[in-house]
């Protein structure tokens, strides 16, 4: 399995508004991502599903090194 491949079924996480947001950095933001940030991205999908949840629904605080890729996935076209 490739590593796109990998990734995008490490996004799927059973809610609409996760697999949404994943999966649309995923197709834009991750393909021209610097390798800092890809590492990142991969750091974020090794969350548990509902600390995941809460940080990208801002119910909870992002880890300070994450801000901008959090930010970048809310903002993807």
């Amino acid at each position: 399995m490739d590593e796109l491949a990998r990734l995008k079924w490490q996004c799927r996480r059973g809610t609409k508004e996760l697999d949404f947001l994943l999966n649309r950095y995923l197709e834009t933001g991750y393909l021209v991502a610097d390798q800092a940030e890809k590492a990142l991205f991969v750091e974020l999908l090794g969350f548990e599903d509902d600390e995941l949840s809460a940080v990208l629904m801002a119910e909870a605080e992002v880890p300070e090194e994450m801000e901008v890729l959090v930010g970048k996935i809310h903002s993807q076209p």
